[in-house]
């Protein structure tokens, strides 16, 4: 409780006639006259009507004994409670002058309790203010109203000795003291320097102002949210929004921009916390014309601010993901005319294959019979130099269409199925290149001369045809499996390895047109180098529901 003090001469009246010395009011009002200032400042709530101090609680009025009079700043048993309190205490009495000082007021007021002891309490109010102040302190003595009410704590400026103005909150309490028989009414002010804090708040609003002035000129739309409400939007958002400024959009609910679904999936993103410094949200919002925008947003909460305060980068990824849709159109387009393509073409081979096979076959057979019989009704021998030299031609030149028919389309792949066609590739591969084939192969579902069993077969082949000319490999396996509702081709060889990204450039044409066949079927296409050497080609597509085959295994 702080010590009461009164001024030199002042003496206690005798208590043995049952009189306190001091009496306290019961919640008694503030006097006014302790006011350190009454101008006012920017931002300060001062009495419009009074343009002065109000008055305000203190912790207590000022009771207790006294051993003595007053003979400094707070002197007294209380004295070393109110010089260690960080508030300054100022004490005046009726006339307006100071009666009492602690150390916290010379600190606040830049001048030592001697010199502001008995001086007139205007000394420490601003000039502008004095008069108002004066006249403030008149209304409230003769207003009995005043008296019996506390107001809380006021902001007002008040005057330092060296002349410079602080911002002070003052709270005040009227003292009654009886010396020498009569009453006194004093007046105990607390005041708290708000010099600081209104420092730090300056500085916080010119931050603040930067800040905003850098989001405002930023490329990209912006707004910082409070609990689910925009207290900031820049000039792009509210472009976005359809508004006017981004004043428009302040005090505005998320709720009231973004669609159900996407302030769900919002709010869940901000209630499951991720590693990751910035969230992102996909969805949509509503402009002022009704419109959708697909947006993508990458929020994050401000430092110190919990995740009530969160800052969004708004993203409008309309028009992209409109071209993205029309690209994937175009792509699935594209795919189906190649895929209606490579089936012409197919086709087109299995046509002529055939005609090679059975039309030019035949006639070259049919013409090595003739021959043969022609030399006969000559009298000339098969062993004849001529005869020998006709048939020998006529043999390379069926072989040859034999060869050009299979490698346009084999027609075993149609008659057998797909098992029997690499086999029998892998079996002409190993007699032509001298490489060891180990083939272990699946039986496919599906008609023999199916896509899937076409696409396969050309993948095998090109993948053959690739091991030989780069590989160098002494050892080859073709594996074949259907795992659940797909198909796994893998061919593996133990040759050089793949030199790395150069093995996928753009003009490798092989690669491309396989990995083409394997999209046209919904699957995919995998190279890698393998660990002991060697590279391996992997093809997955999906069986679109068909079947499973038992293995069947062969080696060359």
């Amino acid at each position: 409780m702080p010590s009461r003090v009164l001024p030199k001469g002042s003496k206690l009246a005798p208590p043995a006639k049952g009189k306190q010395a001091v009496r306290a009011p019961e919640a008694g009002p503030a006097q006014p006259a302790g006011v350190a200032g009454t101008s006012r400042v920017p931002g300060d709530p001062v009495d419009d009507q009074t343009n002065g101090p109000i008055n305000g609680p203190f912790n207590g009025p000022f009771s207790g004994p006294f051993s003595g009079p007053f003979s400094g700043p707070f002197s007294g048993p209380f004295s070393g409670l109110l010089a260690a309190t960080h508030d300054a205490i100022v004490l005046v009495d009726e006339s307006q002058r100071v009666i009492g000082f602690n150390p916290a007021a010379e600190v606040l007021f830049g001048c030592s309790a001697g010199e502001a002891l008995g001086a007139p309490l205007d000394r420490f109010v601003p000039q502008r203010a004095r008069q108002a102040h004066g006249r403030h302190v008149e209304r409230f003595a003769a207003s009995a109203e005043m008296r019996h009410r506390l107001a809380p704590g006021r902001r007002v400026t008040a005057l330092r000795a060296d002349g410079h103005e602080i911002a002070v909150e003052v709270a005040l309490s009227r003292v009654e003291v009886v010396t020498d028989g009569a009453p006194h009414h004093w007046a105990a002010a607390l005041l708290r320097d708000l010099s600081t804090e209104e420092a730090l708040r300056f500085e916080v609003d010119v931050m603040k102002r930067r800040l905003y002035a850098a989001l405002d000129a930023t490329p990209a739309v912006v707004w910082i949210s409070d609990d689910e409400r925009i207290v900031f939007a820049n000039r792009l958002a509210a472009r976005l929004a359809g508004v006017v400024d981004g004043e428009a959009l302040r005090k505005r609910t998320l709720a009231s921009l973004l669609t159900p679904a996407t302030l769900a999936a919002l709010r869940a993103a901000c209630e499951h916390p991720s590693p990751e410094p910035t969230l992102r949200v996909a969805g949509e919002m509503r402009r002022a014309d009704g419109h959708l925008r697909a947006i993508e947003i990458a929020l994050a909460p401000l430092p110190d601010h919990g995740h009530t305060v969160m800052q969004m980068v708004v993203d409008d990824v309309t028009e992209r993901r409109r071209t993205a849709a029309e690209q994937e159109r175009a792509g699935r387009a594209l795919r189906r005319l190649q895929a209606s393509v490579v089936e012409a073409r197919e086709e087109e081979r299995r046509r002529i294959a055939r005609e090679l096979h059975d039309e030019l076959g035949q006639r070259l057979t049919a013409l090595k019979m003739e021959v043969s019989g022609l030399a006969a009704r000559a009298g000339l021998h098969a062993t004849d130099m001529p005869v020998s030299n006709m048939f020998a031609m006529l043999d390379e030149t069926v072989a040859a269409v034999r060869r050009i028919a299979s490698d346009l389309r084999p027609l075993m792949l149609d008659d057998l199925g797909l098992t029997a066609a690499i086999e029998w590739l892998a079996r002409d591969t190993a007699r032509r290149t001298g490489i060891h084939f180990s083939v272990q192969l699946a039986e496919l579902p599906g008609p023999p001369g199916g896509r899937i069993a076409t696409a396969l077969y050309r993948m095998v082949q090109e993948g053959l045809t690739n091991v030989v000319r780069h590989a160098q490999a002494r050892h080859v396996q073709v594996r074949l499996d259907l795992e659940g509702d797909a198909a796994v081709l893998a061919v593996t060889d133990d040759g050089v390895g793949l030199p790395g990204p150069a093995a996928v450039r753009d003009d490798a044409y092989g690669l491309l047109g396989m990995r083409e066949r394997a999209a046209m079927l919904g699957g995919t296409l995998a190279l890698e180098n393998c660990e002991g050497g060697g590279a391996r080609l992997t093809v997955r597509v999906p069986l679109e529901g068909q079947g499973h085959g038992g293995p069947s295994t062969a080696k060359e």
